[in-house]
């Protein structure tokens, strides 16, 4: 068995037919025909079922697509590795973060980016889900997400706790400390994951275990989104501190809920499966090991 015929393989797999696989590679089906025939008679398995000009991969033949693609992402990781020696750190990065933690990544990618300036990046948002769907898919190789999260699958690598805060319009008038009872008279907006359990049941959960049942009046993915509801002065919004712009106090008010303390946890994820290369693993290094400073609120 050789890397062309494998290579032939996954372009009928990809192609769904002969003749498609045979346009895409640029050559006459006979020979891929042959190829095909040749590979599953060493291997000793019919790795298709051929209803009409439809193809579908048998069990034996879904295992081989699978190992193949794993293969070939191998080898052209080993490539790159290979053509960096003695050249420096330098290729492409792709990360993903949800937009909740994406404040960790400017300033060490500015940082980064001066140290090595041949390195590129990729970025990719979405939720904590879709981070470790890009993971396993291999479109990044490293994540930032908000736990919980299933990591059966990953390396992870835990960062400083994030404290909640409310976050409050200019218009909402209130005392310089902010406690609990302050919180059930207003309405209040929070982070809610797509898919799955997160940072909207921990806040829930929490306030609930505190005896405070708050009135929730919007929930959406979206730090952004919640940020513009709190500065058109719709509501209140619980949020991780970290997810708070720096640089925008003229238009919002962000305080310390004295008597009630929630804590959201973030982590660094990548594949236990995949060797990163050399530009991931030096950006790891690069990754904050204290939490974000909390501002005189």
């Amino acid at each position: 068995m050789e890397l062309k015929q494998l290579e032939y393989f996954r372009a009928i797999v990809d192609a769904g037919t002969i003749s498609g696989a045979a346009r895409d590679l640029h050559m006459t089906q006979p020979p891929l025909s042959y190829q095909l025939k040749t590979l599953e008679e060493e291997l000793g398995q019919t790795l298709f079922e051929r209803n009409g000009k439809a193809m579908e991969l048998t069990e034996a033949g879904r295992l081989l697509y699978e190992r193949t693609n794993e293969l070939f992402r191998w080898v052209e990781e080993t490539t790159q590795d290979v053509q960096q020696v003695g050249k420096g750190l330098k290729g492409n990065l792709a990360i993903g973060s949800v937009k909740s933690s994406f404040s960790y990544l400017p300033e060490r990618i500015k940082q980064f980016r001066d140290e090595y300036p041949e390195v590129t990046f990729q970025l990719y948002e979405g939720d904590s889900y879709r981070i470790a769907d890009y993971l396993l898919n291999r479109d990044i190789e490293i994540g930032i997400v908000r736990l919980p999260l299933d990591l059966h699958q990953f390396h992870t690598m835990p960062l400083p706790t994030d404290q909640f805060v409310c976050v409050l319009p200019k218009s909402i008038s209130c005392s310089d400390s902010l406690h609990m009872s302050d919180l059930a008279e207003m309405p209040i907006m929070l982070l809610h994951r797509v898919r799955g359990v997160g940072l909207y049941e921990l806040v829930i959960d929490t306030c609930r275990d505190n005896g405070l049942e708050l009135n929730v009046i919007c929930h959406c993915p979206d730090t952004s989104m919640l940020l513009t509801l709190v500065r058109a002065g719709v509501g209140a919004a619980l949020l991780p501190l970290s997810a708070i712009p720096a640089s925008s106090e003229e238009w919002w008010i962000v305080k310390h809920i004295e008597d009630l303390h929630i804590n959201s946890e973030s982590a660094v994820i990548w594949l236990k499966n995949r060797r990163l290369s050399k530009q991931a693993e030096r950006f790891l290094d690069s990754l904050p090991t204290s939490g974000p400073k909390i501002p005189n609120i």
